[in-house]
């Protein structure tokens, strides 16, 4: 029965890529979570702690620590905003891009033989019914269900 049940083949799935993931990062100094964030922040420059969070799916407490251990390694600097000096913008350093490139490498090198046996048409189907899928969670969860 479970096997045939969407939500547990997607966390089988998000497991097992996790894992892989973590081992693949290990040996670039990064956790995951470490590596979602620069990745945020290579995609974003100057985005603040909690816009990070959004996108990396925890929480702003979560992120602060985040950002600070990797601040204090060096892969990022962060910087007042310009008119809400409290807010404190992320930029990538040149060592943040080097571990970022490499990292880049590994974690593509596991999403491909992810989907080794996918053809082209089939991996971008997968990416629309996955979309499919959030958007239709997230347009629930913004939606109180009618009693």
């Amino acid at each position: 029965m479970r096997e045939q049940s969407v939500g547990y083949q997607l966390k089988r799935v998000q497991y097992a890529l996790r894992v892989q993931m973590d081992n693949a990062l290990r040996e670039t100094g990064l956790t995951t979570p470490q590596y979602s964030a620069l990745t945020a922040i290579e995609e974003n420059p100057g985005l603040s702690g909690n816009k990070i969070a959004r996108q990396c799916f925890v929480t702003p407490q979560t992120m602060n620590l985040i950002l600070a251990n990797l601040e204090s390694r060096g892969l990022i600097v962060r910087h007042p905003h310009p008119e809400y000096g409290r807010v404190l913008q992320a930029y990538l350093t040149p060592a943040g891009e080097n571990c970022l490139q490499e990292s880049h490498h590994k974690t593509r090198a596991i999403e491909e033989h992810m989907v080794t046996n996918f053809t082209e048409d089939q991996r971008r189907q997968l990416v629309h019914e996955l979309c499919t899928c959030a958007n239709a969670l997230e347009t629930e969860a913004e939606t109180p269900p009618s009693l």
